[in-house]
């Protein structure tokens, strides 16, 4: 669908190159610019490889006046820019929003920061437990991220500047007048916090409403159950756990029982084997995933058959995350190599 877009990446780590990731999957050209030697990712190979898929690469020197020169060539030919500088970085280079449409005023620019580009915190340093700190996002009680820990801030910022590049050249295509997206990660997380009433937020051992959370099997392995208002499903769970007693028991009256009747339902989650609970749940029509660990989930028939995780030659990696009626997930593309586009410039539309 983005077939022609023509997306100049000058970010590193992770946000960034997720952003321009998610355009090239749906067939943008991206063509990512890296500092002399790469970008620190490289040294990370199974990150790299799985957000810069289907781009392409170049080492240009953004403090040489040369290689300043051809980033700027680049971008006056392009739709889209994305940076990941800090705040004021790319003005000092000559490469900020305002200097690169002078000469193409229908380019978009996004800028990705951490705070955003104007604020009282914008010019703080930081990272996702940053951003997820600031924002409310990180429990009170929380522990030190592990290191394989899901990178929410991360991964919702650059879903959200994906989303916003493509409403900005969408309104490029139609005007002429391209838009400089100041896009804040913290930003985001406070607006999915803000997004969330305090009432629907819990703070104690049980779950919002009795069957709404994590439960232990008699292996030790868990599962989660989501029973929200729904009597259907409340009446499906009980009777595949053997509770019919309990199956109806209304909604309202749940809500005033919470930690008796989710006490009960655990007790019945521990006394099955996980996949036999799961098993009868399904069953039962309830709503109810096993908890399972990253390599459980790549293993996963659901999403190798939509596509969201594929096969490459180095062992499974992403996907397409969204389907379209019009087109098939591509396989796997090629992961560039280190400035292994030197000298080229964007594809033909």
């Amino acid at each position: 669908m983005l077939d022609g877009l023509r997306v100049l990446d000058l970010t590193m780590w992770r946000p960034g190159p997720y952003t321009t990731q998610l355009l090239a999957q749906l067939g943008a050209d991206v063509l990512k610019v890296e500092p002399p030697g790469g970008e620190p990712m490289r040294l990370f190979d199974k990150h790299f490889r799985h957000l810069n898929r289907g781009k392409r690469a170049l080492v240009l020197n953004l403090k040489d006046d040369g290689d300043r020169a051809r980033c700027r060539e680049l971008a006056s030919e392009a739709d889209v820019v994305v940076t990941g500088f800090r705040p004021g970085v790319a003005e000092r280079l000559g490469i900020g929003h305002a200097a690169l449409r002078a000469s193409r005023p229908a380019l978009v620019t996004c800028s990705m920061t951490g705070y955003g580009e104007h604020g009282p915190a914008a010019d703080l340093p930081g990272h996702d437990v940053n951003y997820r700190a600031m924002t409310g996002s990180l429990p009170q009680a929380a522990a030190s991220p592990d290191a394989d820990d899901l990178p929410v801030a991360d991964m919702a910022a650059a879903t959200m500047a994906a989303f916003a590049i493509t409403a900005a050249c969408f309104h490029s295509r139609a005007t002429g007048e391209g838009r400089h997206l100041d896009l804040g990660m913290a930003d985001v997380l406070a607006h999915w916090v803000a997004t969330v009433p305090p009432a629907l937020r819990r703070d104690a051992d049980t779950g919002p409403v009795a069957g709404y959370g994590v439960y232990t099997c008699a292996d030790g392995l868990r599962l989660t159950l989501g029973v929200v208002s729904e009597d259907h499903f409340w009446s499906a769970v009980c009777t595949a756990l053997g509770l019919g007693r309990l199956a109806d028991v209304p909604f309202p009256d749940r809500i005033g029982r919470v930690s008796e009747l989710d006490a009960e339902l655990a007790e019945a989650v521990r006394r099955l084997p996980r996949d036999e609970a799961v098993a009868r749940l399904e069953r039962a029509g309830a709503p109810v995933s096993p908890l399972l660990s990253r390599e459980e989930m790549l293993a996963l028939p659901h999403f190798r058959v939509r596509g969201v995780i594929a096969d490459a030659p180095d062992g499974p990696t992403v996907g397409a995350p969204v389907r379209t009626d019009g087109d098939s997930p591509a396989p796997p593309a090629a992961v560039p190599g280190l400035d292994a586009h030197r000298g080229e410039g964007w594809l033909p539309r």
